[in-house]
């Protein structure tokens, strides 16, 4: 393994920081959860670096109750890997109501491809796909997203709708809003991508995200360091 990253950094020793390099001055992002306006859990990224690597590390854990009873609970951990703007490696495990999904996805770059074992999809991925997480931009600048639960692979379409200026926390945001919808409509909306992506470009981040699913659902940018 060590050699395989020795040879990876070689090859990317000219490339630009094009995506990383947007979030080099992060050590954290804090984005809380709410379902049908309450709050009910978070999704945490951190942030390390080493030289031309840097990890992040995805903690998320909510729960959904209904009259006491809890009718849906998630919590997982996953930790992508970078070298210098590319991809080397994603690992997950999520508990889904009691039931154990996960991603595990390493890039050849031998093939240009990532080899993927996922709990919903295993084999070969193409390399345009992202790991389909809320802390980057670059979600809204690919057709194609794995997720980060499951690596199950989606086809996307994503459309600008306009800038806005939306308030969170105190906070007053000049956003491009969007739409990121699954290219098939057909599937199941239980597994259809159909969201709204609040973005602010001076930063790279995403704001507020949206989702109608069992509920309205909202992911909320609180807090970055």
């Amino acid at each position: 393994m060590k050699k395989i990253l020795i040879i990876i950094i070689i090859l990317l020793s000219s490339n630009v920081l094009a995506h990383m390099e947007h979030y080099k001055k992060y050590n954290k992002i804090e984005m809380d959860i709410f379902r049908n306006g309450e709050l009910i859990g978070y999704n945490y990224y951190f942030f390390t670096r080493k030289g031309n690597e840097t990890i992040v590390t995805n903690q998320i854990k909510f729960s959904v109750k209904v009259l006491g009873a809890t009718i849906f609970q998630v919590e997982g951990y996953g930790e992508e890997k970078y070298i210098k703007d590319q991809l080397v490696s994603y690992n997950s495990k999520t508990l889904q109501n009691g039931k154990e999904k996960f991603v595990n996805l390493v890039f050849d770059i031998t093939k240009d491809k990532f080899n993927l074992k996922g709990s919903s999809y295993s084999g070969e991925a193409s390399s345009n796909n992202i790991v389909g997480n809320w802390w980057s931009h670059k979600i809204l600048q690919t057709n194609t997203q794995i997720s980060p639960i499951s690596g199950s692979i989606k086809e996307q379409i994503v459309t600008f709708i306009n800038k806005e200026k939306i308030e969170q926390y105190g906070k007053v945001y000049t956003v491009d809003r969007f739409t990121l919808k699954s290219k098939d409509m057909t599937l199941p909306q239980d597994k259809r991508l159909d969201f709204n992506v609040w973005y602010d470009p001076k930063t790279a981040q995403i704001i507020r995200v949206s989702y109608s699913r069992m509920g309205n659902w909202e992911y909320r940018l609180k807090h970055s360091e």
